[in-house]
C-alpha cells in the first residue's frame, strides 16, 4: 500500500507548446503551485463537474504524475531519482473561467484549481518499467478523437532535475504527488464525455458527469 498523499504539487507551463496556447509566456524556471489532498480522486469513479452554470467551464489537462517515496529537500537529481516510488496519468482539472477572472484581478487563483475532485489519478505503477523518465508517452481520447499525445522528451523541466528543483524551493515528503504538467490540446469536458487515459500498454476509461 502507497503511502498517503500530503500534498499535490503541480507544474505549469512544462511544456512550450501549451504555454503557447493559452498566450502566455515560456518560463525560465519551473512555475509551481499546488493542489490539496482532498482534492485528489480515482479515475475509477466518473468526473463531477462543478455547476457550470455558477462555475462555468471545467477544462481537462493530462499528466504525467510522480508519486513519492521518500522525504526530499534540497536534493540532488540522484537523490530525487531514487525517491520516485510510482508513476501514473492523471487530469488537472481547472475552472477556467473562475481562474481568468482570478488572474486579470491579481488575486490567488486556487479556487480554480482546487476544488473537490480536481486532482484526477489513474492507477500507481512501478517507475522502473519508465526506464529514466526521458521518454515516456501518454494521451487523452475524448469520444474517440485523440486530444492530447504527451511525451516527456518534449518537457521544459525533465523529471528528476524537476523534483530536485521543486525540494530546492520547499521540502517535499513521502507520499506527495508530482503533476509534471501538461502538452497543448487542453479543452472544455461536456457531460457524458468518455475519457481514455493511456500510459504505455496501460489504459484507463472515465466518463463525465
Amino acid at each position: 500500500m502507497r503511502a498517503s498523499i500530503g500534498k499535490v504539487v503541480c507544474v505549469g507551463r512544462n511544456y512550450a507548446e501549451h504555454a503557447r496556447e493559452l498566450g502566455n509566456e515560456v518560463p525560465k524556471t519551473p512555475i509551481l503551485f499546488m493542489k490539496p489532498a482532498s482534492s485528489v480522486v480515482s479515475v475509477r469513479n466518473d468526473i463531477v463537474r462543478p455547476n457550470p452554470s455558477v462555475y462555468g467551464d471545467t477544462h481537462y489537462e493530462a499528466e504525467l504524475c510522480i508519486q513519492l517515496s521518500a522525504d526530499l529537500s534540497a536534493a540532488t537529481v540522484e537523490q530525487a531519482k531514487q525517491a520516485v516510488g510510482g508513476v501514473t496519468v492523471g487530469l488537472d482539472l481547472t475552472l477556467r473561467d473562475l481562474q481568468s477572472e482570478l488572474k486579470e484581478k491579481g488575486y490567488p487563483w486556487e479556487r480554480a484549481k482546487c476544488f473537490d475532485g480536481a486532482c484526477v489519478l489513474a492507477d500507481w505503477l512501478e517507475p522502473q518499467a519508465f526506464g529514466d523518465f526521458s521518454q515516456v508517452r501518454y494521451q487523452l481520447t475524448i469520444n474517440d478523437a485523440l486530444r492530447q499525445d504527451g511525451d516527456s522528451a518534449l518537457m521544459l523541466f525533465p523529471v528528476y532535475e524537476l523534483l530536485a528543483e521543486i525540494s530546492h524551493a520547499f521540502s517535499l515528503q513521502a507520499g506527495d504527488v508530482i503533476m509534471t504538467g501538461t502538452p497543448s490540446g487542453v479543452g472544455v469536458l461536456q457531460a457524458n464525455d468518455q475519457l481514455k487515459l493511456t500510459l504505455g500498454a496501460h489504459e484507463w476509461q472515465v466518463q463525465v458527469r
